[in-house]
């Protein structure tokens, strides 16, 4: 399995971070990924996760069942992002307050996305101005004001030069704080990843704003606090 560090930062945590998640993909879901690639800067940690599919989720996804897969996954998930936070606690010291994850299975990947309460050490400053930056925002407020509404808040970051992260806060609408408040948590995020990700990969102008080619883009949402993460993850080289 491959490590990288993105930013070129802080190599033997991201190596240790890299390593440790490939062998808890690999323990908990039968098989680990190909690759698995972190940056750490100012309060994120960014976990990149390539070529990584089982065998029957495979069989599963050929028979139409995205769905079930993805449910399954999450599950998972609700079961290991507490070791994996105190784990990244044990790496790097610095505390994971939030912890957002997405799958993108038709290339294969996956996204961690951790926001932590203290600063890395790092000395590679966060950048909050990157090419293309004003239009992506209306691109991303727009996409939001049709799937649910537009957000109260917004933020962007280059994480590095192939890491981009949008930070919306308040987007939920009443009817899906309701949805939440029964005990619907699971079915809102499976309905709103659908829906987002066809918005947001059925959109044309993502290159041309960045000045880049998108491999990949991901999406999740913390319901108890409103808020939701995009990661864009590019090819600078286009």
């Amino acid at each position: 399995m491959k490590n990288h560090s993105q930013n070129g930062m802080n190599n033997s945590q991201s190596a240790e971070i890299s390593n440790y998640v490939g062998k808890l993909l690999r323990d908990n879901f039968g098989k680990g990924p190909e690759g698995v690639y972190v940056s750490i800067g100012f309060t994120f940690i960014t976990i990149y996760i390539r070529n990584f599919i089982t065998p029957i989720e495979r069989v599963l996804l050929e028979q139409k069942n995205l769905a079930y897969v993805e449910e399954t996954r999450d599950l998972v998930m609700t079961t290991i992002i507490p070791e994996i936070k105190a784990n990244i606690y044990r790496i790097t010291g610095m505390e994971v307050m939030e912890f957002y994850y997405d799958w993108a299975m038709h290339n294969k990947s996956a996204t961690f996305v951790c926001i932590c309460s203290d600063q890395t050490q790092s000395n590679q400053a966060l950048q909050s101005t990157f090419h293309g930056k004003e239009k992506m925002v209306d691109e991303i407020i727009h996409i939001s004001s049709m799937a649910q509404k537009a957000p109260e808040e917004i933020s962007a970051y280059m994480l590095n030069n192939r890491t981009y992260v949008f930070i919306r806060n308040g987007i939920l609408v009443n009817i899906e704080k309701e949805l939440i408040r029964d005990g619907f948590k699971e079915n809102l995020k499976l309905a709103k990843r659908r829906l987002e990700k066809r918005y947001l990969h059925n959109n044309g102008h993502w290159e041309e704003y960045l000045n880049s080619k998108i491999i990949d883009i991901f999406v999740d949402w913390d319901f108890e606090i409103d808020k939701s993460i995009m990661l864009f993850i590019t090819n600078p080289t286009k």
